[in-house]
């Protein structure tokens, strides 16, 4: 049984909002009830009138995808600031997972999608899905590991709930620069604790030398034919320092498969 109950899709009528919703609906599947809010975030208050022409076209939107849910999407609206507005709604409707489309940039390198901003503010799990993915269930999925030990154990939960949902094979994956990877004995701890945590689902862990991280996991994911990445942010540590979150947002703006990120 999924504990994956309620799913928020930012929504703007966007071709990558489009897709979002396509995947979410794709992603929940025909059978089990899982609620959908799309979310229409306006800069300024909207109408009546107006509100009923963003829902029948929203509803149109829905109606053009083949495959259906077994709870119909809802369309909700709100007013302000996007991100804000988004961890808002997330807060208040006990939201579950936020799954939100980007556009992407394969050539900045500056963080300036809402999506990408978004992933390192949510205190939740995000899947970002990048325009143009194909829409399908995640089979392949690769968990990106560093060298520091995994403070928050309980959020490979919802990793472990993809994982049943879609009978997927979780590969990990850690890339380091040095020579040496790290002492045995944290190598060992989160041996136990993948194999705890992932079940019969977790299938390998690979090492990998590589000066260029971003580089290093965009190579594997080609080379395994992997469906979805899912990274743990640093940026929110509390038992070791914080990082800036950079790598999350680069993989946010470059992937070219759904990311996950769980907070």
């Amino acid at each position: 049984m999924s504990n994956i109950k309620k799913i928020l899709v930012p929504f703007d009528f966007s071709e990558a909002s489009v897709n979002a919703l396509q995947y979410a609906i794709n992603y929940v599947g025909p059978n089990r009830p899982v609620d959908i809010l799309a979310l229409y975030v306006a800069a300024m208050p909207t109408a009546e009138s107006e509100e009923n022409m963003l829902k029948m076209d929203f509803a149109k939107v829905v109606r053009s995808f083949q495959k259906k849910a077994k709870k119909a999407p809802e369309f909700i609206t709100t007013t302000g600031n996007v991100i804000e507005s988004i961890l808002s709604v997330r807060k208040d409707q006990n939201i579950d997972l936020v799954l939100m489309g980007t556009m992407g940039d394969k050539v900045t390198d500056e963080a300036i999608t809402n999506t990408s901003k978004l992933v390192l503010g949510a205190n939740c799990p995000v899947i970002s899905v990048p325009f143009g993915c194909e829409i399908k269930q995640p089979k392949d999925i690769a968990l990106v590991l560093g060298k520091e030990e995994i403070e928050d154990r309980e959020v490979l939960g919802t990793l472990l709930d993809v994982a049943r949902t879609f009978d997927s094979r979780v590969h990990v994956l850690t890339i380091y620069k040095e020579s040496v990877y790290a002492e045995e004995s944290v190598v060992d701890s989160t041996e136990n604790l993948l194999e705890y945590y992932l079940e019969h689902f977790y299938v390998e862990h690979s090492f990998s030398k590589n000066q260029d991280v971003e580089e290093g996991i965009l190579e594997y994911i080609n080379e395994k034919n992997i469906d979805m990445l899912v990274i743990l942010p640093r940026n929110h540590a509390q038992k070791s320092t914080p990082s800036e979150g950079r790598l999350t947002q680069l993989l946010t703006l470059h992937s070219e498969i759904p990311v996950l990120t769980l907070d």
